[in-house]
């Protein structure tokens, strides 16, 4: 694999060791096993540093031409490298590169800082060895690490999350300027300006989304999360599912729409396409007072607050999306995993979610900036305030006992739901109707349409052109009776000679169905 920088550049006349770089003119296993075990502690930071096996040093400078190695023991000593990888914990190999100078073989060991540190290796190889230590660089020495700078080892691995971390197999080329650009006149910052004449590298630094030392500078992820066109590359999955259920989850027909890119702009879109599909308004006039009653079946700032949260708490480690799921009369949304175990049960069902870990810092930060969350555990009460104002019932929270994923559930607004079912009774009727309809005779049809109010047997009869009662009783009256079309004002008293009859209010639909066919 090709070292991010020249190997010329590491023998020059003017090079001497120091914290990145160490000559051995040998193969010293334990030796090397230390330093490699101390560039990857990496305790200030610098990118880790160089071993260069098979060149001696004096005073600290590289002694040219080199000693060299054979190749019998080049190939010997690369699977050893392998091997004593495993020996340090947590693993860690590094980047292994023979080269050949003034016709000597040697081997040229990248070590970068880890991102699993701190690391301990074997205080020494000899068999049944069980002491491990920490190892760090003194100047150009590797020694053991003292109590106070295991203490800021532990700080330095307690202090990296995973949005922080360097990415290892991107670099700045996968960032882009215009996407950078756009942030940062977005938020109004002075670097906006100063970035049309500003090195590439200083900005990132600036702006830190990138790290690491000068010949091997790499982004962060959190810059790749914002600033690449297609982050799921790097995070698989990092995308929003909105999927809508209009007759809901268990009919045939739903419609489905993937939001993906740099996570704000992700973000913005899949919340316009929600506001523009999914909110309604209703009006309510009342009796008692001139102003009506302005509702919407979901409020629409507390679903942004909770979308928002989905993107700055899931994690881009697990490959799972966030999904939306918008169903007749809740709209709900998931995403992995769920919130910190130092949040209670207890303090879920109060809606207190009072975290002291957050997943994901940098992203939070940027979100910030953008004014698309505040970032200080303010989202559930905005979420909770933005409902109560609106009259809509409270959220649902959703999680399982290891914390694997968090939902959140929004009933719709009462109006709302009072309507739809009005409406699906509606649709219900009409479709009974419909049915008894295709299923009544020519004569009930026909005493439907004539019938306006209350009719007597005989007005019934002479509308009908009909002289024959017992005719009309059987063909007309008692089948419309028994169909629940008509009914009588007396029905205790069927033979009653004030009997009078009507339309039921099936009739009334089924006779609008009649006079509109006829």
């Amino acid at each position: 694999m090709k070292l991010p920088i020249h190997i010329s550049d590491l023998l020059t006349a003017r090079t001497v060791e120091w914290e990145r770089l160490e000559f051995k003119a040998g193969w010293n296993p334990t030796a090397v096993l230390h330093t490699l075990c101390a560039f990857a502690n990496d305790l200030h930071n610098l990118g880790g540093g160089y071993i260069i096996i098979g060149v001696a040093e004096d005073k600290g400078r590289p002694v040219l031409p080199p000693v060299g190695l054979t190749a019998v023991k080049l190939d010997a000593i690369q699977k050893e490298i392998v091997e004593l990888g495993y020996r340090i914990m947590p693993y860690y190999h590094p980047i292994i590169a023979p080269y050949e100078i003034d016709g000597k073989h040697i081997l040229v060991l990248w070590a970068g800082g880890g991102q699993t540190r701190p690391y301990k290796a074997p205080v020494s190889l000899a068999k049944g060895e069980r002491e491990f230590a920490y190892y760090i660089r003194k100047g150009s020495v590797t020694v053991r690490a003292g109590r106070q700078d295991e203490a800021e080892l532990m700080n330095l691995a307690a202090t990296v999350p995973f949005d922080d971390r360097v990415n290892q197999i991107a670099t700045l080329k996968d960032l882009d300027l215009g996407l950078i650009r756009t942030y940062l006149q977005q938020i109004k910052s002075d670097l906006f300006t100063e970035s049309t004449e500003m090195d590439f590298s200083r900005l990132c630094r600036q702006m830190n989304i990138a790290d690491g030392p000068d010949e091997s500078l790499l982004s962060k992820n959190v810059g790749l999360m914002f600033f690449n066109e297609d982050p799921s590359r790097f995070f698989p999955q990092t995308q929003i599912d909105v999927v809508h259920f209009p007759e809901g989850p268990g009919a045939d027909s739903f419609t489905e729409k993937t939001f993906k890119g740099p996570l704000h702009v992700m973000l913005q879109d899949a919340l316009s396409y929600i506001h523009s599909m999914v909110i309604e308004e209703q009006i309510v006039k009342r009796p008692d007072r001139p102003e009506a009653d302005r509702f919407f079946n979901y409020p629409f700032p507390a679903i942004e607050e909770a979308l928002c949260n989905a993107v700055y708490h899931r994690s881009y480690e697990t490959r799972e999306p966030i999904e939306v799921r918008i169903l007749p009369e809740t709209i709900t949304i998931g995403s992995f995993p769920g919130p910190d175990h130092s949040i209670r049960d207890k303090d879920l069902q109060a809606f207190r979610f009072l975290s002291r870990r957050y997943r994901n810092r940098r992203v939070g930060e940027f979100l910030k900036e953008l004014e698309m969350t505040e970032g200080r555990g303010t989202g559930i009460p905005k979420i909770l305030r933005e409902i109560s104002k609106n009259g809509s019932p409270k959220p649902i929270f959703h999680t399982d006992s290891d914390r694997t994923f968090f939902l959140v559930e929004f009933p719709i607004h009462p109006v709302f739901a009072e309507t739809m079912a009005k409406k699906a009774a509606a649709e219900v009727t009409m479709e009974v109707t419909m049915e008894v309809t295709m299923e009544v005779t020519m004569e009930v049809k026909r005493l439907l349409v004539v019938m306006t109010g209350d009719h007597s047997r005989m007005e019934l009869q002479e509308k009908l052109g009909l002289k024959n009662a017992d005719h009309f009783r059987k063909a007309y009256i008692l089948p419309a009776i028994n169909a629940g079309l008509v009914e009588m004002t007396l029905p205790d008293k069927p033979k009653s000679r004030l009997q009078r009859y009507r339309l039921s209010e099936k009739g009334r639909a089924v006779r609008q169905l009649v006079n509109g066919k006829a």
